[in-house]
């Protein structure tokens, strides 16, 4: 076996990478560990760390969270997040799975001015709307109510498309020509042959629909004024620093489960984003 033998601008080129990635890996991992120490600080208050990290630690936090529900109601905060994180992933999986394969499918008049269009509007922060927003949840009389939230999270959806469009142009045109011969229906290719084939795109789908409700406080903010409707953003937000332990088991808490989900779809999301990139 021949010995591979690596230079010195190599081994330093690789050296100062790893150094670099060393770094920034730090910098970003620094911040989620001071905050999941100081979840389990004893005495809740943020004045009271020594420097960055606690004096003392405990579970007390943890417990607060769900036993002490007398003005910061943390289980009911939850439910509701949960609530709309949970219906606003399945309508907007819906809705942008529709729109993506009605845009990459079907040829009409308005096909490409809507594309531009879209385009264009995607580059807009969302917040540019809120006052609009507002107004017509007033008009609707849909302010202080969760299926309020979910509507404009689900409407809202179809608007990021492209992605699953992409990923429905790489499927053969071929296989709709065979089923189309054999006499299939639109309704019937799209159920029977493209979602079958488009698992790891409706999986990315469901996941990112998922985590924009599950951790978005603008919204939540902006439209449920009743404590007992606030999402565990709105409620966390709304603590004092002397429960800033409190306020970092609640962070750590709702941030544990959309992570575990990352991990374990972390190869559908993979696959189904680096197929709708890329037209083939």
């Amino acid at each position: 076996m021949r010995k591979k033998r690596y230079s010195v601008s190599t081994i330093l080129d690789t050296s100062i990478t790893y150094i670099l990635l060393i770094i920034v890996s730090f910098i970003f991992l620094f911040p989620a560990l001071w905050l999941i120490l100081a979840s389990f600080s004893k005495s809740g208050s943020i004045y009271d760390l020594d420097g960055f990290f606690p004096k003392a630690y405990s579970l007390k936090g943890y417990r607060d969270l769900f036993t002490d529900t007398a003005m910061y109601d943390y289980p009911n905060w939850l439910k509701n997040t949960l609530f709309i994180a949970v219906f606003s992933a399945i309508i907007g999986t819906i809705l942008v799975i529709l729109t993506a394969y009605v845009m990459s499918r079907f040829q009409f008049r308005m096909r490409k001015p809507l594309m531009k269009t879209t385009l264009v509007l995607s580059m807009f922060p969302s917040f540019m709307g809120m006052t609009a927003v507002y107004l017509i949840m007033v008009n609707f009389d849909l302010v202080n109510q969760l299926w309020g939230l979910i509507l404009i999270y689900s409407a809202g959806a179809p608007m990021g498309y492209l992605v699953q469009k992409g990923y429905f142009d790489s499927i053969s045109n071929s296989i709709y020509e065979a089923a189309r011969i054999d006499g299939a229906s639109n309704g019937r290719i799209f159920a029977q042959i493209t979602l079958p084939l488009s698992k790891p795109m409706l999986v990315y789908t469901m996941l990112t629909q998922f985590a924009w409700p599950w951790s978005d406080f603008i919204l939540p903010k902006l439209l449920l004024k009743d404590k007992n409707l606030w999402t565990v953003a709105v409620g966390l937000m709304s603590l004092d620093d002397t429960k800033f332990t409190r306020f970092a088991a609640g962070s750590i808490f709702i941030g544990v489960p959309i992570i575990i989900l990352y991990f374990c779809l972390s190869r559908f999301l993979v696959e189904g984003l680096s197929a709708g990139a890329v037209k083939e």
